[in-house]
């Protein structure tokens, strides 16, 4: 019989944003898988027109609180090309993770986010946010989640076909500098896919 603490509870409606961020912020519902205890990371507005989804919160983002707070958010932020106060402008960029708290180290890296954050909030969230329109799927597990059959057998050809979902998903892979070697490899995203998306998000934060 299944451990009652994995099973999803209900995710109740909220009248705003803001109650349903609130009640994000305050979930403990993993809290006794996560090493370093619950620390949700969510940011969002209704007026957000771009939203980007991760992984999860490395440490260092756990112990800030700030997403994308190391030189992974530095390297995404220069593809967007954005400056920081306006990456972190609620009113045009959401930053929403697949997993909402730090997972912990695994084999070579963090562990992989837990499926909760998504099973409990993410519908929840982003039903209130009307006035999204792209949204940058960073990493195999979010191209998964929201591209769903779509999305190719690796995340290599999903960021390569990045063309069949754009403007409303653009696939990427992570900022990470552990990827560098896959940026060697493959010259024609910083070359065809980073002008892109620039364009696109320069676009979306005018005012």
């Amino acid at each position: 019989m299944p451990d009652a603490r994995t099973i999803p509870l209900p995710c109740p409606r909220y009248r705003s944003l803001d109650t349903l961020l609130a009640a994000v912020r305050a979930c403990r519902r993993c809290e006794h898988e996560l090493p370093l205890g619950a620390r949700p990371v969510v940011r969002a507005h209704q007026a957000a027109r771009i939203l980007v989804v991760g992984q999860a919160p490395g440490l260092r983002v756990h112990a800030t609180g700030v997403p994308w707070d190391d030189p992974s958010g530095q390297r995404l932020r220069d593809w967007m090309g954005v400056r920081a106060e306006t990456f972190y402008d609620e009113t045009l960029v959401a930053i929403i993770p697949m997993g909402f708290c730090y997972p912990g180290r695994g084999n070579g890296g963090d562990m992989p986010p837990r499926r909760e954050c998504a099973e409990l909030w993410l519908d929840s969230l982003l039903a209130k946010l009307p006035s999204i329109r792209t949204t940058l799927l960073v990493g195999q597990y979010a191209q998964r989640h929201f591209l769903g059959s779509r999305a190719k057998r690796s995340l290599t050809e999903t960021t390569r076909a990045w063309r069949e979902y754009a403007p409303r998903y653009i696939p990427l892979p992570h900022p990470s500098p552990r990827n560098q070697p896959w940026f060697r490899r493959h010259p024609w995203f910083e070359q065809q896919l980073v002008p892109e998306i620039k364009a696109a998000v320069e676009a979306l934060v005018a005012r």
